[in-house]
């Protein structure tokens, strides 16, 4: 079972790992072509150049993004970002693209129609510093990797919990079933396809000291109930009165058909085991 639930937890963190990875490749590269726009007086005498440089310049963000330039660049404003650096009159501005030319032109472009706007003048004036520096932002491998791990983790341990869940939730319905049918001491929950099962019923019954009797709730699961019977030995040591009853039951978190049949057994009968198959 243990073994069952690790593989079934591994599956689902490799899927969704994959699925993050899948999704990254389709969605392609991303290019960033970044130029630099400094402010500079327009002349040796500019009037009150400092205070219009102050004043001005953080208009630049939406200079940059405004339906003219845009127009004039065929340019998207949400692939457009200016980056202004304090008490400097230097700007960055950034154009996202899908290849690294397109991103490279579209900054230049971008950075001389926003030069061309004249935001400054009369005091000042905005000039390129450089050509544009062209980067690949997308996609991030490191990051794209560490979030394919963290979504396989957590799928995992997600998987992992909803089964622990499900099989604490049919236990209970079990332990109430045999608590209602007034059967107080300690019996063992197993699921039919643990490799041990035989075994550990077995022993169940050798502790005992009853012939082993093994009865179906659920017509549906008699065929079940009689191979186990053929598995396991008739009697373990010298049998006391009555038998060990091993209750083969359906798998689910009400347990009324298990409730009713365990009531209904002859005295002397011990429940020692219920099967969940």
């Amino acid at each position: 079972m243990k073994a069952r639930l690790v593989g079934e937890s591994a599956v689902a963190a490799l899927l969704v790992g994959a699925l993050v990875l899948i999704a990254t490749v389709l969605k392609g590269e991303e290019y960033q072509g970044r130029v630099g726009l400094l402010a500079g007086p327009a002349g040796p005498e500019a009037p009150q150049y400092g205070e219009v440089v102050a004043l001005s310049l953080p208009a630049l963000v939406e200079v940059a993004r405004s339906p003219s330039v845009l127009v004039r660049t065929g340019t998207e404003a949400e692939r457009v970002s200016v980056e202004l650096v304090p008490a400097s009159g230097l700007a960055r501005l950034s154009v996202r693209a899908p290849s690294a030319g397109q991103a490279g032109n579209e900054a230049a472009a971008v950075a001389q129609a926003v030069v061309d706007a004249n935001l400054l003048a009369p005091a000042g004036k905005l000039r390129v510093l450089d050509t544009p520096e062209v980067i690949r932002v997308a996609p991030d491998w490191p990051l794209t990797i560490g979030l394919a791990l963290a979504a396989a983790v957590a799928a995992g341990i997600a998987v992992a919990a909803v089964r622990h869940l499900r099989r604490t939730r049919v236990t209970d319905g079990v332990r109430a079933a045999l608590s209602s049918a007034g059967v107080g001491h300690p019996v063992a929950v197993v699921r039919d396809d643990d490799p041990a099962l035989v075994e550990r019923l077995t022993v169940l019954c050798g502790a005992a000291a009853r012939p082993a009797r093994v009865v179906a709730v659920v017509p549906e699961l008699a065929p079940r109930a009689e191979s186990l019977t053929e598995r396991l030995p008739d009697k373990a040591y010298e049998p006391a009165d009555g038998v060990a009853l091993i209750a083969v039951a359906p798998t689910g978190a009400r347990q009324d058909e298990l409730a009713s049949v365990v009531g209904a057994l002859p005295a002397g009968t011990t429940v020692v085991a219920v099967v969940l198959a």
